[in-house]
């Protein structure tokens, strides 16, 4: 019944920008704490950055004034603004939403960046 699913990820140069969209059903998004998680191939999944149901943010220091993440509950969506993006943002990226009884997530989209 609950379904996340991430797109807007690709292909893109040093320096480039993206932006990442996890769209949600099934559960009340307005409530919900939202995050994003990356992964590389052969390493522990990071959390990148969390948006809680009161607008809080909070980022990882890698991403720090480079990375905004936002939310439109009336289209119960997440976004992921990357901005100057590096090689080692090189991952695929997950959108994950908690609330007091479970944790859902996505099946992540790619984002490759180039030197």
């Amino acid at each position: 019944q609950v379904q996340l699913v991430e797109s807007g990820g690709g292909l893109v140069q040093t320096r480039g920008s993206l932006r990442l969209s996890c769209a949600a059903s099934g559960i009340p998004f307005s409530l919900a704490t939202m995050r994003w998680y990356r992964q590389a191939p052969g390493k522990q999944r990071e959390l990148v950055a969390t948006i809680t149901s009161s607008g809080s943010t909070t980022y990882a220091d890698s991403v720090k004034g480079r990375f905004t993440i936002s939310r439109d509950n009336t289209e119960n969506t997440v976004y992921l603004q990357m901005n100057s993006l590096k090689p080692e943002d090189t991952a695929v990226y997950y959108c994950n939403a908690l609330n007091r009884f479970s944790s859902h997530w996505g099946p992540g989209t790619q984002v490759t960046v180039s030197a």
